[in-house]
């Protein structure tokens, strides 16, 4: 099918432009203002090592990608336009903006840069005009292979899952952007999971990461009282009192929650009254519903459901859980099978199959709304590219636009609205 091309704009003839360009660029000054600003999009990467970026020797095999991917997307057809990238050889696979639009952080995610064994995050300026980035600072990730980051409410504090470390840790956020050494960091410990997964698909060989201590995904609740983190390895999600003042973690009364042996929680998602928390669990397969009390950060689990469609057989590697802006869907990554299982949410939270969308691409790593709501990004991080879905608001169930972007190996989008 061929792609309908952008139409050309239209030059202005040469005579006219002799004969009036001081009113013409007076005029085009004028345009200029009344005109929107663009919305961007920022695709983190699995990225090869560049010797001429990063001099010292990085881990963990090398990727497709080249850093940091940018483009402007289209508002009316959710076109990915590509606007360059900047250059990272450290596996940039997870990515955060600040509320304000004005910084962003970087999840290196590599095991070892030189001779520490240790992973990095980098800080950067969002230019307010074309949404391009000058990197800030790289600092020390308290840990090895720095899997996710989250801004704290404060915005004084970036938080880090370090997945081969087993740690997470709190940097602080300086007034001008860059980032300062961890005021804490914490070690998971406890007993390995099994690695057979308790409530796997019949026929399931999924393995992953019940070898040693994984710590996957670290938020903030809405509050930022309370910092929850999740551990693949010990089949936990532990939740940690928050301290702004010194930027500290502390043990709740509850401290976690075990799912069930071998099951592998890896990302989570509160609901967006905050009173309700999905974890997704990648090798299990599963959506565990709990209840939230967000003023003592305690977890109830009410309910667990598959995030296959019915009668699915085999191997299976659950990747993202997102909630729709309106809390009435909740949509789920499967990788291998790679699809996107889409779930309506009853009155009481729970969760009933509505259906599937076939991701287009193997290995659907992370997936993200546009800032409207109105279309859907799948990385699909072994085939090198995007795949862009109109959202059915009504019914929670995605539309291919036929769109694909190439990028290689893509980790996360994200999205930022200039204005």
């Amino acid at each position: 099918m061929t792609k309908k091309q952008p139409s050309r704009r239209h030059f202005i003839k040469s005579s006219i432009v002799a004969a009036g360009s001081s009113s013409l660029l007076a005029s085009s000054t004028a345009l200029g203002r009344g005109q929107r600003k663009p919305l961007m999009a920022y695709v983190g990467t699995f990225s090869a090592p560049l010797q001429d970026v990063l001099p010292t020797q990085v881990d963990l095999p090398p990727g497709n990608g080249r850093g940091i991917h940018i483009f402007e997307v289209n508002r009316e057809t959710g076109e990915l336009i590509p606007k360059g990238h900047f250059e990272l050889g450290t596996s940039p696979s997870r990515l955060a903006i600040n509320a304000s639009g004005t910084r962003m952080y970087s999840a290196n995610e590599t095991d070892k840069v030189g001779d520490t064994k240790e992973g990095t995050v980098s800080s950067f300026a969002i230019d307010p005009e074309n949404g391009q980035l000058k990197r800030l600072n790289t600092v020390p990730s308290g840990g090895d292979g720095p899997t996710y980051v989250s801004i704290h409410p404060s915005k004084k504090f970036l938080l880090v899952a370090n997945y081969f470390g087993g740690t997470i840790a709190v940097l602080p956020i300086h007034a001008d952007g860059t980032l300062g050494k961890a005021t804490d960091v914490k070690v998971d410990e406890g007993k390995i999971g099994p690695t057979r997964a308790t409530n796997a698909p019949p026929g399931s060989f999924a393995f992953s990461g019940h070898d040693r201590t994984h710590a996957h995904m670290i938020q903030p609740d809405p509050s930022g009282r309370f910092v929850l983190h999740v551990d693949l390895g010990l089949d936990k999600i532990f939740i940690w009192k928050f301290d702004e003042k010194t930027g500290t973690l502390s043990p709740t009364k509850q401290g976690f929650v075990s799912l069930p042996p071998g099951d592998g929680p890896r990302h989570f998602n509160f609901h967006p009254h905050g009173h309700w928390l999905y974890s997704l669990q990648e090798e299990g397969s599963t959506i565990a519903l709990f209840d939230y009390e967000d003023h003592t950060g305690k977890l109830t689990h009410r309910k667990t459901v598959s995030s296959l469609p019915p009668g699915y057989k085999g191997s299976n590697f659950c990747s993202e859980i997102l909630i729709s802006a309106d809390g009435n869907y909740v949509y789920v990554g499967n990788r291998l099978h790679d699809g996107v299982g889409i779930f309506k949410v009853g009155t009481k939270g729970e969760l009933t199959y509505v259906g599937e969308e076939w991701t287009r691409g193997n290995y659907p790593r992370c997936f993200n709304f546009d800032p409207t709501g109105n279309f859907f990004y799948t990385c699909n991080q072994r085939a090198d590219n995007l795949a862009t879905f109109r959202v059915n608001k009504k019914t929670g169930l995605l539309d291919f636009t036929g769109n694909y972007t190439a990028v290689g190996n893509p980790s996360c989008i994200e999205f930022l609205d200039l204005g």
